[in-house]
């Protein structure tokens, strides 16, 4: 079963949704434009719940099939907002907002579930209930924590949830997929270096901290190399290196380290975490120096069910005519994890083509995959809940 024909019909008009919205980005949770878009669309539609302010700004549409005969709900989310950055696409349709940019296609993946949403309310052709959950603050406001925190799965009766993200570099038309962990928990940490600044000229009477500093960047690789498994994975990132001065004759009293940490497995997760905190203070206390070391867990890793895995890359497989692809798992991070914490589900990748990166100032989704992803969404629901 290829794209459905009446979401193919809808394809210019949910390519201007998008385009509208890709024009005004919003950012985080406050996304007043965004938000009441959607939830205007979603009444219109003729959705039998529309609920806002879900996870604070989140927005929740209920539509139920021709029957209810064995109370099952499925759960649809899609992202909403932006990034803080220049857009440098050129396009007629560029963010009309300085400094805020749909950078990684959540206008596109808003339009699709939007696309998806309309075509269900149409048609009702499944035995149970879909719930559309557009979800703020992706973009590290953990969004999708604040929706569950608010009563989400309890409050809907979810029982299952899917998600989906465009892949720049996978062709128009084309899934990836994989059971397990399929994106990173994403951690963070700030290490503040002291030690005892002087003249640049007396070395000896200081306790050099931009020294003692660099010897933990470079220590701290060795939790990948040296304290992990090597057949598992590990991602430690030193990404800001700040010393109180900027003089070309001081040697600063303190420097200030900020960095990232992405695993795939919750012990190599409380692994990396120790290592961490033990190299640089012990790093430090070789040089006479104190490191003060503040570690802060992110979002959990994003971990596809099997069952609901492999249902979803049969939906896949028949919308886009050719078997999804085995994707590897990505250290990058998603929100949706606290979804998938909460209830069983799947999230998956849809082909952007040969496009610029996401978070990168010339991105643009591509809307030669509107179809496809809106079908994705709706035969999910149709498959899973069929009627009759």
């Amino acid at each position: 079963m290829p794209v459905k024909n009446r979401i193919a019909d809808m394809h210019d008009e949910i390519t201007a949704w998008r385009r509208d919205i890709h024009e005004h980005p919003e950012l985080m949770y406050d996304l007043p434009r965004t938000s009441a878009l959607v939830a205007e669309k979603l009444r219109a539609f003729g959705c039998d719940e529309v609920v806002e302010g879900i996870g604070r700004t989140g927005v929740v549409g209920v539509i139920k099939g021709k029957s209810d005969s064995k109370g099952r709900v499925i759960g649809l989310r899609a992202d909403m907002d932006a990034l803080p950055i220049i857009e440098a696409t050129g396009l007629p349709y560029a963010s009309k907002t300085n400094g805020k940019m749909h950078a990684c296609g959540h206008d596109g993946h808003t339009a699709m579930l939007l696309g998806a949403a309309r075509y269900l309310a149409e048609t009702r052709n499944f035995d149970g209930t879909a719930v559309v959950i557009f979800q703020p603050a992706e973009e590290g406001g953990a969004g999708g924590k604040a929706m569950v925190d608010d009563g989400l799965m309890s409050r809907f009766g979810i029982g299952e949830v899917y998600g989906m993200h465009n892949m720049p570099g996978l062709p128009v038309g084309r899934f990836a997929i994989k059971p397990g962990p399929i994106m990173a928990a994403t951690d963070e940490f700030d290490i503040t270096v002291t030690g005892k600044g002087g003249h640049a000229a007396k070395p000896h009477e200081c306790v050099d901290t931009t020294l003692v500093a660099s010897h933990i960047v470079v220590a701290l690789q060795s939790i990948a190399s040296r304290n992990v498994d090597p057949l598992k994975q590990v991602v430690v990132s030193v990404c800001t290196f700040k010393t109180e001065s900027e003089a070309h004759n001081v040697i600063p009293q303190t420097v200030f380290l900020k960095g990232t940490v992405r695993t795939l497995e919750e012990d190599v997760r409380d692994l990396a975490e120790a290592r961490l905190k033990a190299v640089a203070e012990n790093t430090a206390a070789a040089f006479g120096a104190v490191a003060d070391v503040t570690y802060r867990r992110g979002y959990p890793v994003t971990d596809n069910a099997p069952d609901q895995t492999d249902f979803a890359r049969e939906v896949a497989d028949r919308i886009a005519g050719q078997e999804a692809l085995e994707t590897p798992p990505l250290m990058g991070g998603e929100d949706f994890s606290y979804m998938l914490n909460e209830r069983p589900g799947a999230y998956i990748f849809l082909g952007n083509g040969d496009t610029a990166s996401v978070h990168h100032p010339e991105y643009n989704f591509n809307d030669d995959a509107i179809p496809f992803g809106c079908s994705w969404f709706a035969e999910i629901v149709e498959s899973r809940m069929p009627a009759g």
